[in-house]
């Protein structure tokens, strides 16, 4: 029976984490691999731990009401795990398992000899979630009753306060996490610290840093005292920090340590030297390569020796691209999120339709996409070309790329070229640098042009619509890799392609020339109010169309309140049986037609879309229906259309005023027309896209659900885990690997916890970019400015569009608005956003509805409070925060 409760470490890999726990297992692990010496100890097992817990009277019950607490309740939480803990301390170590753990002592000699004591949750140094911190470890503990009393603490370690936290935001239920205990023989070091055998500060995986103190390394986990900082690059040390190191922590010898002050001739000599530090990143990376990841480890210097206490996976990076096979070159991946506005992880299945129907090859990498710019970063005219286009949409990506570059080994360039033609008789913008070949004539300003792509756009989705139908199946995959063929056609349509630059050109022209004639900023953000075809914003102001309908009908308005989520649409049956209930159906029955393939993440086809969950809509209209009044969407858009004549009026009016007055003129009159005609068009190209995707989405999980009715699933969106091909096998084979779902869905909760950066490095950077402004108040926070015009109110920070309770002249802070926020926009006064450029869809919104607009404002949303005052500079891109 002894046997169960103990297991040597040698006994032991990263198999048995459900035995001995994450650190257990790592340790295990650590002491088979050549060169690697960890110090001799064992496992008291998760066995020993059920055991004991079961013995505590109503222990379920407590953990039942643990389950229970809001994560956000930090009383609650401290109060109740306390109760936990200290029931656990308490309870009592049966003689038989005490037994086993004092005989386990007795094989590495003396039974009153130093032990270092370390808890192993089954939940802790997992891939997804490390847990490091979350539970204790004792040092230098000296003898068996001693030794049985850390242990309790340990199983008792597992529910503190931010354990418990930390479970709960990770979605890990109490009661499947199980502690075993790491018993291992007290090693006495000279030196100690931790090894990160990537930078964890800017995810460069050929860059390991070592962190360095005299004594114990509790010294430097507490905060005691700051170490020595190494950097090594390719067996090199780059750079170094030598810290005063005046006190250290050391062992007693009755057991326990003590903090002694450092003599003050050692306290500035490094604690490592140069060749120790570049053999224990040699270690490290022998480490690293045995687990497949970057890690967190922790060493002590013994005697000229190195011991490896614990090595964990660092999981705060944001993972790598996999290269191609044989393909080692350094690569520069930009962000595919920040272009369309939703920096969310997405699902296996999402990722793998955006990549079949999306213009360019892309990349996965935490559940996000990113595009692989090196080709274009490799010649020095297409470089030009895009750092030149994404600068004027996103300076921070722009910054980003040329950090990378400015390290000229990295990216480096091709030879030059044979010579460009004269840029004086080049066109102002010849297209996106991806664009092959001598750029297209300039298309016409016309209308018609727009007519004629939106209603071959209609006629292709009403295709797919009706061909679609009768394909089940097999048969429906190999249609729907036809019908991406078919998606990707219209989305490259040249004509298309053609109008949307048309407007983006003519928008930077009218701010540039404008800007050098007449002293304006942003001309082009009023020029371009109420423009006519923006079916985004359009979106917004026919939801106010609906809240006429139904705000004259209080009981209607009382239903909206009151019906949930859940039973909406059966609801939909006794509204109409209310006054006015009729005609608010069908108000909304016709914005769902229209708009219902819309949500939050759109890009994502497994999210679910408006026309599923109808009562997502819910709050924008019951907002709509208290802060506006009848005709509040036609005034709106007549209000605009009148600021931007008088706009044109006045430009046009003090041009001709100027010397060569009427050639100005007539130019920006030619630019206005144009830019009129075309900017709405930007945002059509993205409905037809979603208005696709409710297409494919509807049809794909018809067949997860026939796959359910036959057992191969359990549920129906668990073929959100697989990839479409995958997806596509299951069908053919009526074949699911459970296991790999599973895997998938955790791999896509710890994403979530993940900020993707705008540029990322094959080396593994994650790197920001910057503004690099000189021009603001100090204190302010810097941005893009998007949307002309300055408005002070009060900030609503919304992370969910579900959560929003917005007044008239509130500030809209949030992380990232895609084209489903559109309905908010009509009733705030001024829009921040963490993410976004000069032509995304928030900006192109706040644009159309004239409100000042500051996008890629890095951590708005946590340095920016609910409910502070705030100035958003729209105009000159910052905010100020007044109280």
């Amino acid at each position: 029976m002894a046997e169960m409760y103990v297991l040597d470490l040698e006994e032991v890999d990263e198999t048995r984490t459900a035995v001995v726990g994450g650190k257990g297992a790592q340790l295990g692990g650590l002491s088979r691999i050549d060169g690697v010496r960890v110090p001799d100890g064992f496992c008291v097992t998760t066995d020993a731990f059920r055991r004991v817990m079961a013995g505590i009277p109503a222990i379920g019950d407590r953990l039942d009401r643990l389950s229970r607490v809001d994560p956000d309740d930090r009383e609650g939480i401290r109060t109740l795990s306390a109760e936990v803990r200290r029931a656990v301390e308490e309870a009592a170590v049966p003689d038989d398992l005490a037994e086993a753990v004092i005989g386990a002592l007795s094989r590495y000699g003396d039974r009153d000899a130093a032990y270092a004591v370390r808890s192993s949750a089954t939940a802790e140094d997992l891939p997804t979630a490390s847990f490091a911190g979350q539970q204790d470890t004792y040092l230098n503990v000296v003898g068996p009753a001693s030794l049985l009393r850390h242990i309790s603490r340990c199983w008792a370690s597992l529910f503190t306060e931010r354990a418990v936290v930390y479970r709960r935001r990770n979605g890990i239920d109490h009661r499947t996490v199980q502690m075993a205990v790491v018993v291992q023989r007290m090693v006495f070091p000279d030196a100690s610290g931790i090894l990160f055998t990537a930078d964890p500060v800017t995810g460069n995986r050929k860059v390991a840093t070592v962190d360095a103190g005299f004594g114990l390394g509790e010294a430097l986990v507490s905060g005691l005292v700051n170490p020595d900082v190494f950097a090594v690059r390719d067996d090199e040390i780059v750079a170094r920090t030598i810290a005063a190191k005046q006190r250290a922590v050391l062992a007693l010898p009755t057991g326990g340590t003590r903090e002694v002050a450092v003599d003050p001739r050692r306290q500035r000599q490094p604690t490592l030297t140069d060749e120790q530090v570049v053999r224990l990143v040699g270690l490290g990376r022998r480490i690293e390569a045995h687990f497949g990841r970057p890690q967190d480890i922790e060493w002590c210097l013994v005697e000229d020796g190195f011991r490896i206490v614990q090595s964990r996976p660092i999981t705060t990076l944001f993972p790598v691209p996999v290269p191609e096979a044989g393909d080692r070159e350094n690569r520069v991946y930009v962000s595919v999120g920040h272009q369309q506005m939703m920096t969310d992880p997405m699902k296996p299945l999402g990722l793998s339709v955006w990549q079949l129907t999306a213009m360019a090859p892309m990349r996965e990498a935490g559940g996000r996409l990113f595009v692989d710019a090196t080709g274009h970063l490799t010649s020095p005219a297409s470089r030009a070309g895009l750092l030149g286009l994404i600068g004027r949409d996103d300076p921070l990506v722009r910054d980003a790329l040329e950090t990378v570059l400015d390290r000229d080994d990295f990216i480096p360039l091709l030879p030059e070229p044979e010579p460009e033609p004269d840029p004086e008789s080049a066109p102002e913008s010849s297209g996106p640098p991806a664009a092959a070949g001598a750029p297209p004539a300039p298309v016409a300003t016309d209308p018609a042009v727009v007519t004629g792509l939106v209603e071959r756009s209609r006629a292709s989705v009403a295709a797919l619509e009706r061909d679609i139908r009768t394909k089940t199946g097999p048969a429906l995959f190999d249609f729907l890799l036809e019908a991406f063929e078919e998606h990707k056609r219209v989305l490259a349509d040249p004509l298309s392609l053609q109008a949307i630059m048309a407007g983006m050109e003519a928008t930077w022209w009218l701010n540039d020339r404008l800007r050098e004639w007449l002293g304006e900023k942003n001309a082009a953000d009023t020029l371009t109010l109420s423009a006519p075809g923006n079916i985004t914003s359009e979106m917004g102001l026919e939801l106010l169309d609906v809240a006429d309908a139904i705000r004259p009908h209080p009981e209607v308005v009382e239903f909206l309140r009151s019906v949930g989520d859940e039973d909406f649409r059966d609801g939909l049956d006794e509204l109409v049986k209310l006054p006015g209930g009729a005609e608010a159906r069908e108000a909304l029955e016709g914005y769902l037609n229209r708009y219902g393939m819309r949500c939050v993440g759109e890009i994502d086809i497994t999210r679910p879309r408006w026309v599923e969950r109808p009562a997502t809509l819910v709050p924008a209209i019951l907002d709509n229906v208290r802060n506006f009044g009848p005709g509040a969407a036609g005034q709106r858009f007549e209000q605009g259309r009148q600021k931007a004549l008088e706009k044109e009026l006045d430009v046009l009016s003090r041009l001709r005023a100027l010397p060569d007055g009427d050639q100005k003129a007539d130019e920006t009159k030619r630019m206005i027309d144009r830019v009129r005609t075309f900017i709405g068009y930007r945002e059509y190209p993205k409905y037809g896209i979603v208005s696709r995707y409710l297409v494919y989405r509807r049809a794909l999980l018809a067949e997860a659900e026939r796959l359910v009715r036959s057992g191969v699933l359990t549920e129906r969106e668990d073929v959100f885990f697989l990839t479409f091909p995958e997806f596509h096998e299951a069908v053919r084979s009526q074949r699911v690997d459970d296991g790999l779902i599973r895997q998938r869905e955790d791999e896509f909760r710890s994403y979530a916890a993940l900020t993707p950066p705008r540029v990322l490095t094959s080396d593994g950077e994650a790197v920001t970019g910057a503004y690099r402004r000189e021009d603001v108040p100090a204190g302010a926070l810097v941005g893009l400015p998007v949307s002309a015009g300055t408005v002070e109110g009060r900030a609503r920070v919304v992370l969910d569009i579900a959560d929003a309770d917005l007044e008239a002249g509130d500030i809209l802070v949030t992380t990232f608005t895609d084209p489903s926020w559109s309905p908010l926009f009509v009733g705030i006064a001024g829009l921040v956003t963490e993410v976004g450029g000069l032509m995304t869809h928030g900006a192109v919104i706040a644009r159309e509805y004239g409100l000042p607009a500051v996008v890629g404002v890095d951590r708005a949303t946590r340095l920016i409070r609910d409910g502070q005052r705030i100035r958003v500079h729209g105009t000159d891109g910052y905010i100020e925060v007044l109280a």
